[in-house]
């Protein structure tokens, strides 16, 4: 179904529940909150889909999402155990985990438009207009969204 192995789905069911968990953590706080149960859970479902995207991909850009992706999930949620981090650790641990959830987003995006409905699927050309302006719109949200959590976080001081 869809095209995808066995290991692809692994890979697909394995990241898909860090979609709703950042989007009710970012309802919930604004931000994805590490320190939580949500977070923790998010963590490791977007390392799944992180590690496993070495086994299912077949762009290079793919790998390239994963290792980033990989770095900033151990980044954004290794600066809280940094003593000395000042104020400027909650900056860059909430764009750190913002960025994964942009690129949690944009692969999950391009592979429904390339995919769905299974044998005739929206987008088959890579530049197309829909494929493209999903993916600038993600873009967009994302740096509305970081900007108004940078200005959130120094509202609280």
């Amino acid at each position: 179904m869809f095209g995808i192995s066995p290991i692809g789905w692994v890979h697909t069911l394995g990241s898909l529940p860090a979609i709703p968990l950042a989007a009710y953590m970012f309802a919930r706080y604004g931000r994805i909150v590490p320190r939580s149960k949500a977070g923790i859970a998010y963590f490791v479902f977007m390392m799944i889909g992180a590690i496993t995207v070495f086994l299912v991909a077949h762009e290079p850009v793919s790998y390239v999402i994963g290792v980033v992706t990989i770095i900033l999930l151990v980044a954004g949620y290794g600066i809280g155990r940094v003593p000395t981090r000042g104020r400027w650790g909650r900056y860059l641990e909430t764009i750190f985990l913002s960025l994964t959830a942009f690129l949690l987003m944009l692969p999950t995006v391009t592979e429904i438009l390339t995919r769905v409905p299974d044998g005739n699927p929206l987008v088959t050309d890579p530049q197309a207009p829909l494929l493209l302006g999903s993916q600038a719109s993600l873009l967009v949200f994302l740096i509305v969204g970081l900007t108004a959590q940078i200005i959130h976080l120094r509202r609280l001081g």
